[in-house]
């Protein structure tokens, strides 16, 4: 029972889902696309840079670890250890997968509204692009504590969807969506500049919505699909 056991969690056990368990592939911080203070006035340089090269540094830092220990655990026959281990792996990995979606979705030249494929999808799901905005603005801004706002793309329907994640929860793995465009709900994401105010940090931050990066991500969901 015990070797089987430690068959499944080797068979699931891959790099492209665990990193550095089958191997040392330890996952790094991903460089910024932009200046901490490019996406001023709407989220300042002291934001970004504490929020980029300390809090998502802090998730890749602890996932390494979480993975190294579940390597060695799964090496040891520790099936409880491994376990155990889950739920580091799945804070730590959605921070580390969350943000390095965030930071893509955002640029200095963003804002306006999308184009192609995209805006032609969601004027078929939501109506418009302004019901969707208002949708999204409004389930983000409700969410109790910390989390996320999506828009998914669900790969069984070929319609997009919005959804919302604790904590760093990541969108795929829990809820089948394939995310395309977050917002980050947390406090360390808006507090210094706009207090307890949700609603403004999350109506501000459309005004640097990369909608390109948007784009992108729904074409390659469809073509996988």
């Amino acid at each position: 029972m015990l070797s089987s056991k430690l068959a499944v969690l080797s068979r699931f056990a891959q790099p492209n889902i665990l990193g550095c368990v089958s191997s040392r592939l330890y996952h790094t911080l991903p460089d910024l696309p932009y200046d901490y203070n490019a996406l001023e006035p709407y989220i300042s340089a002291d934001i970004m840079k504490l929020h980029h090269s300390k809090h998502h540094q802090t998730y890749v830092n602890n996932l390494n670890v979480a993975e190294e220990k579940l390597k060695e655990a799964i090496a040891t026959g520790d099936v409880s250890g491994a376990i155990a281990l889950g739920p580091a792996v799945k804070f730590n990995g959605g921070g580390h997968l969350n943000h390095s979606i965030f930071w893509e979705n955002m640029s200095p030249n963003g804002g306006g509204e999308p184009t192609g494929d995209l805006l032609e999808a969601i004027i078929k799901d939501f109506g418009s692009v302004e019901v969707m905005k208002n949708d999204l603005a409004g389930m983000t801004v409700a969410i109790q504590g910390s989390g996320w706002g999506w828009l998914g793309y669900n790969p069984t329907s070929g319609r997009l969807r919005l959804a919302t994640c604790a904590n760093q929860d990541p969108l795929k793995a829990t809820t089948g969506l394939v995310p395309l465009l977050g917002i980050d709900v947390w406090e360390h994401a808006y507090y210094l500049q706009y207090k307890n105010v949700r609603p403004d940090y999350v109506k501000a931050i459309f005004n640097v919505i990369n909608w390109e990066d948007v784009n992108s991500r729904y074409s390659e969901a469809r073509m996988d699909n």
